[in-house]
C-alpha cells in the first residue's frame, strides 16, 4: 500500500465520520465561478480544513469547501475551490479530492476551469466544451506504485472526455441560446501565466485553451472509471494575442460577468445527467 493510497483512505473515513451523504455527480469549480455552490440545495458542507490530512486551497476565491446537495433532483458533491499542483503540493494531493468524490459514490465528474484563449476565433467570456487534453507539463498523476484497488496500471485514454455527456451539454447550450465552443484543454504548472512563445507552441500543438488545471482531475477520474466532462470560461486572451498584461484580478472579474450563463448551463446539464446518464 502506497502513502498516496493511505491518505486517501484516512480521508476518506474523515469524511464518512461527518457526512453520510451519497452524490451521484461530482462538480469542480474553477477560479471565479465559487458561487455556484448558492445554486445547490445544500444538505451539508464540510470544509476541507475539517478532514484529516487534506490540502487546502490557498488561491484567491476558492472558499475551499465541500457542498453536498441536490441540483434540481441530481445529487452532487461540489468542490468549491481546487488544489493547484503551483501551490506546492504533491500531484498525488492535488488528485486527492477528485479520487475521494468518486469513492463517496459520484459516477460522473464536472470539470470546469478558467483558461486563457489561444484559439484566434475566441474571445473573453466564451465557453469551450473540453473534447480532448493536452497533458505534458504537470506530471501524472498516476505515476509511482498503481493503486490496484482503484484502477488498471495503464489505462485508456482514448475518450476521456463522454460523448453522452458533451451531447448533453450541447444541447443544453443550444436550447438556452448560449453559445458553446469546443475544443482541446492544456494544462501547464503555472502559477506564472504563460510565455507568449510557450502560447505559439500550444497553438501549434492544436490547443485551443490553457489553465493551470484540471487535466491531472482528469487522468485521475478516468483511471477509477467516472464519466467525465468539462467546460472552460475563456476569461482572457493568452500572452502575445493581446497587448494587455495577464492577472489574476482579470480572470476572476470575466468568470463573475460570464457566470449567470454559466450557472444555467451548469444546472440543466446536471438535471440532464441525472435523469439520463446515471
Amino acid at each position: 500500500m502506497s502513502q498516496a493510497y493511505d491518505k486517501l483512505v484516512s480521508c476518506y473515513n474523515s469524511i464518512c465520520e461527518k457526512i453520510k451523504f451519497v452524490p451521484d455527480v461530482a462538480i469542480v469549480l474553477g477560479s471565479g465561478l465559487g458561487d455556484y455552490g448558492n445554486e445547490i440545495r445544500v444538505e451539508a458542507e464540510l470544509s476541507y480544513a475539517d478532514i484529516e490530512g487534506f490540502p487546502v486551497s490557498t488561491v484567491p476565491g476558492h472558499a475551499g469547501k465541500f457542498i453536498f446537495g441536490y441540483v434540481g433532483e441530481t445529487k452532487v458533491v461540489c468542490m468549491q475551490g481546487r488544489v493547484h499542483y503551483y501551490e506546492g503540493y504533491p500531484i498525488s494531493d492535488v488528485v486527492l479530492p477528485t479520487r475521494l468524490m468518486k469513492m463517496m459514490g459520484a459516477k460522473i465528474l464536472f470539470l470546469t476551469n478558467a483558461s486563457g484563449g489561444i484559439n484566434p476565433s475566441f474571445t473573453a467570456g466564451d465557453f469551450m466544451m473540453l473534447t480532448d487534453h493536452i497533458s505534458l507539463f504537470a506530471p501524472n498523476p498516476l505515476i509511482g506504485p498503481n493503486m490496484d484497488e482503484l484502477g488498471t496500471r495503464f489505462p485508456d485514454m482514448t475518450t476521456v472526455y463522454d460523448k453522452e455527456l458533451q451531447d448533453i451539454l450541447e444541447e443544453t447550450a443550444k436550447e438556452n441560446g448560449i453559445g458553446l465552443k469546443k475544443g482541446i484543454y492544456a494544462q501547464l504548472t503555472g502559477p506564472s501565466f504563460e510565455s507568449p512563445a510557450e502560447i505559439q507552441l500550444l497553438h501549434k500543438l492544436g490547443v485551443d485553451a490553457v489553465g493551470m488545471s484540471t487535466v491531472v482531475e482528469a487522468i485521475a477520474a478516468n483511471h477509477m472509471g467516472m464519466k467525465i466532462c468539462g467546460i472552460s470560461c475563456v476569461c482572457n486572451l493568452a500572452a502575445g494575442m493581446s497587448p494587455n498584461p495577464l492577472t489574476h484580478d482579470e480572470v476572476q472579474e470575466a468568470a463573475r460577468i460570464a457566470a449567470p450563463k454559466f450557472k444555467q448551463l451548469l444546472t440543466q446539464s446536471v438535471i440532464k445527467f441525472g435523469k439520463n446518464c446515471l
